[in-house]
């Protein structure tokens, strides 16, 4: 006759062999359960390992794991030579007690902290959510296309790995790790530089390498320019570092060079922050001559240059223009970029090229914010990176981009033909609309909610001058941008005939 206890196990306890979960951890949580139930009692001695297989008709080995598994939580005491009893883990709920009189409030968590602190409006989230089943981003990138299965079967090899122990365990920086190299070899192979690791510092995001760039260059007041319609998130970091931000005209060749020249005497400009590839938001491209003419007027005023290239990967006609970075013998320029867009963002890096001496500031700096990093994101990044895997993933993925840019550019002639101007951009995920017209944008933005699209306020630029939106089609399939164009023409007719 089996005893009370394996009959009691045979009764409570099922699995499922075809789930990703593991049979010991399923059996396992199905144990603990009946033990904080009260249906095996503390000292129940559990049947062996040979007797539980049997019982539940598993492997041995999985019957030895089961156990292992609930020892390791504290939940049995697996005794030599005598057998597994089971414990209830000791759990202590004393409260503090409250020293005021109020002592209901000393078990409730508070909302206002009793000290000062600097609230600072320039980190306010500009996140919106929204029910809506459409949504036109500012040019994020199709998270559908990322390849899952693939994925997961790189991520998985990377973390069994013999060395990684060893790297987490690494207390000596002076043999660059692989990543560095192979991220410094495709940047020399894909974009004209010609650094080493120590020119190289990759972060968990552009805004993280911004960051710590700003903390290091930027003092309170000092003078930062940007472009008239200037990328939000970027001003926001400067602010926050105490920047003076000062926005310069942007044309059809981008930045404009002469208006530096005319408006600002030698000494006064601590950096420039330009998007030369593709400026944020109106994806204009800065021409070669005014590329020429920023890194000569920085050499010769002594300010910085922050380029941020951060959709270079995404070029559909022609090649995209080399990085100002790739030209300067003066070490003028901070570059900023991004590797993996093409991945799901938990495989996307950010990284930082600058002279030596900055990078070797910037490590000290992100040491103390992100100590930890992701060795396991990085050893997989570097085996694809060696294996030409992220390259062929960015290629198939511009294939597709470019097919939705160029059918957005056919819907938008069909359904807003005199109504918006825009111009086909070389590259990127986003398109730059303007309104002939100008119209109250954000009653458009209303209006296009009621219809189940959503536009958020940071795609939005309205003023005196302008009435125009950054429409981001990356994240949407042919069929959808169809429709989110059908929606904002009607949403376009409501405001008009208001």
């Amino acid at each position: 006759m089996n005893s009370p206890v394996s009959d009691i196990l045979k009764q409570l306890i099922t699995f499922d062999k075809t789930i990703v979960k593991p049979v010991y951890i399923q059996v396992a949580q199905q144990v603990i359960n009946a033990i904080q139930r009260g249906y095996l009692e503390k000292g129940s001695k559990l049947p062996g390992t040979r007797v539980i297989s049997e019982l539940l008709n598993i492997h041995r080995n999985t019957a030895v794991a089961i156990y292992d598994e609930l020892a390791s939580q504290g939940w049995v005491d697996i005794v030599a030579n005598k057998g597994t009893f089971v414990l209830i883990p000791e759990v202590s709920d004393t409260k503090i007690k409250a020293s005021t009189q109020q002592i209901h409030q000393a078990y409730t968590y508070p909302k206002v902290a009793g000290f000062p602190f600097e609230q600072s409006f320039n980190l306010a989230s500009t996140t919106e959510e929204t029910s809506a089943t459409y949504a036109i981003s500012d040019g994020k990138p199709d998270l559908r296309l990322h390849p899952v299965y693939q994925f997961s079967r790189w991520y998985s090899a990377a973390m069994k790995r013999k060395p990684l122990i060893n790297k987490w365990n690494r207390t000596s920086a002076l043999i660059p790790s692989v990543f560095s190299t192979q991220l410094c070899n495709y940047l020399n192979a894909t974009r004209g530089f010609h650094i080493k690791p120590n020119n190289l510092v990759n972060t968990r995001s552009t805004e993280m390498s911004l960051y710590i760039v700003s903390r290091l260059l930027i003092k309170q007041d000092d003078l930062v320019l940007v472009g008239q319609l200037s990328n939000y998130a970027a001003n926001m970091i400067f602010q926050q570092a105490g920047a003076t931000i000062r926005t310069i005209p942007v044309d059809s060749e981008g930045l404009d060079i002469d208006y530096i020249k005319k408006h600002f005497v030698k000494g006064s400009i601590r950096c420039v922050y330009v998007c030369a590839n593709r400026d944020y938001p109106t994806t204009v491209t800065l021409s070669a001559k005014r590329r020429l003419q920023l890194l000569q007027l920085a050499k010769m005023h002594g300010f910085a240059i922050i380029e941020d290239d951060y959709d270079y990967d995404f070029q559909y006609d022609g090649s995209a223009m080399l990085p100002m970075a790739s030209a300067d013998v003066s070490g003028m320029v901070i570059y900023l970029g991004k590797l993996g867009q093409s991945l799901f963002p938990s495989f996307h890096t950010g990284f930082v090229v600058a002279p030596e001496n900055l990078i070797s500031e910037a490590k000290n700096y992100l040491q103390l914010l992100d100590k930890q990093g992701d060795l396991i994101q990085e050893q997989m990044l570097a085996e694809l990176i060696s294996e030409g895997e992220i390259y062929r993933l960015k290629k198939k993925n511009i294939v597709t981009y470019k097919q939705r840019r160029d059918r957005l550019c056919h819907y938008l002639g069909s359904y807003f033909e005199d109504v918006i101007t825009w111009e086909t951009p070389s590259g990127g995920l986003a398109i730059w609309l303007r309104f002939v017209v100008s119209i109250s944008l954000v009653k458009l933005a209303e209006e296009a909610e009621k219809l189940d699209l959503f536009l958020p306020k940071t795609i939005l630029y309205q003023d005196k001058n302008t009435c125009a939106i950054r429409f981001g089609f990356g994240h949407l399939n042919e069929e959808e941008l169809e429709i989110v164009i059908r929606k904002l023409k009607s949403a376009y007719t409501k405001v008009i005939n208001l």
